[in-house]
Order: C-alpha cells, then structure tokens, then sequence
C-alpha cells in the first residue's frame, strides 16, 4: 500500500515519455495564418501530446495527495516524483518548443536551410526545469512558498501552445510561430524557473479568504480568463501567475 503514491509518480513519467513520442511523430496538419489556410508540417499528434502533459500534472497532484494521506511520504518517493517530473514537465515541453520553432522556421523559403543550432534553444526549458527540480529538493525555503515558477507549471504554459494552434483560438497561430514570440518566451520561462523570486504556493492553508486572498484573486482571474480566451488563457494565467506573485511578494515570502 506505501507504494500505490510512488505507483501514480511511474504513471506521470509514463505520461510525460508518450507526450514526447507523440511529440517527434510526423504529420501534417491544415492551420490557418493570416486568414488564410496554410498546410504545415507539424506534428499530427502534439495536441494529443499536450493532454497527456496535462493528464500528468493531474497525477502529479494527486500522487502527493496519497503519499501525504496514507502517510507514505519518504525520500524515494521525493526523488522519483523530480525526475518523473523532469521528463514530462521538463524535456517533452522543451520537445514541444523545438517542434514550434521548427515550424516558424518551414514557413520560409530558405526552410530547407535552416540549422538545427537554430533550434537547440528549446533544450533551454529542459536545463532549467532540471536545476528548478534540483534546487527544490534541498531548498528549505520553499515549503510555504517557492522560488522561482514551478516546473510543473511552466510546462503547462508550454503544452497549451499546440492546443491554441490546433484549435486557432483567438487567431493566433501567426503570433506563436512568430520565431522571435517563441525565443522571447523560452527565455522568460526559464529564467522564471531558475530565479529567486518569490512565488505563491497554490495551497490553501484553510477555507478563510484572508489567508488565502493571492490564491483566491488568481482563481476568479482564471475562471474569467479561461471562459473568454479559452485554451489561449493558459499562457495568460501563467503571465498573471507570476505578476500577481510579484505584486503580493511581501504576503508570499
């Protein structure tokens, strides 16, 4: 019975390794820049890919949620939950970045001549997803609040591009693969995960709006961003995340 937490931590790995299959699949798929239809070589499965990074923040969830209900929490359980987590929130996001930007770069007519060196930037969420994990486990700060945005939720932000695509919410297939939206991005999510800025826990102490009032002003932010953007919020609550840790930092720390 310990073992049914670390069990769920195997089944978020599982998730995170078919999201980077997926991911490396080819295919091609109808999007539409400009208005116009415009056949793309992009992965026909990365949005299934995204479902199952999301599938995996679900599990992750709820993998603490055992181990601290069955009171199984132990070192073994800390390691594997980090690793697992680096797989699915770290490389197949940084999978997911190396595919956009291969896609921004198809949309040229040089595209046959574009260097992979061009594209390595992505593995940049990947390194530092990998130091956020690493640093977590022996910060002893981060126990009511974090450091730096956790990987997990950056992942998120990464994994909701493809669906934006996929599904053209709001139009904005030509602004995310925009190459210089997609560097400009990675930038800004890495550096957020290997920072020292305080970050709110999502955690809520009790059910009083006083302890919890930066947890609760981001959840009706996102209740109204997700019914207007739809899966477009998902970057947007990401961005609104780390302005209102930034804004309530005294309450956070």
């Amino acid at each position: 019975m310990k073992q049914i937490p670390n069990l769920f931590t195997l089944l978020n790995l599982v998730c995170g390794c078919i999201a980077t299959i997926l991911i490396l699949q080819p295919g091609e798929s109808i999007v539409a820049i400009d208005g116009a239809a415009f056949k793309m070589n992009m992965p026909e499965k990365i949005a299934y890919a995204s479902f199952f990074i999301f599938a995996a923040g679900i599990i992750d969830f709820l993998d603490g949620f055992l181990a601290r209900l069955m009171k199984a929490s132990s070192e073994m359980g800390k390691q594997l939950d980090s690793l697992s987590d680096a797989v699915t929130f770290g490389v197949a996001p940084a999978m997911i970045m190396y595919q956009l930007l291969r896609m921004s770069y198809l949309k040229e007519e040089s595209a046959l001549e574009t260097s992979i060196l061009l594209l390595l930037p992505a593995l940049l969420i990947a390194c530092c997803a990998v130091w956020r994990l690493a640093k977590f486990n022996i910060d002893e700060r981060q126990s009511l609040s974090f450091r730096g945005v956790p990987t997990p939720i950056t992942g998120f932000a990464v994994a909701a591009l493809p669906l934006v695509i996929w599904y053209n919410s709001w139009n904005l297939t030509d602004v995310i693969l925009n190459r210089w939206v997609l560097y400009s991005f990675t930038l800004l999510i890495s550096y957020l995960m290997v920072s020292d800025m305080p970050i709110m826990s999502l955690k809520f102490k009790d059910f009083s709006f006083k302890n919890n009032q930066p947890k609760v002003i981001l959840l009706v932010l996102a209740i109204v961003l997700a019914i207007v953007f739809q899966w477009a919020a998902i970057p947007l609550i990401y961005l609104t995340y780390v302005v209102l840790s930034l804004l309530l930092r005294k309450q956070i720390s």
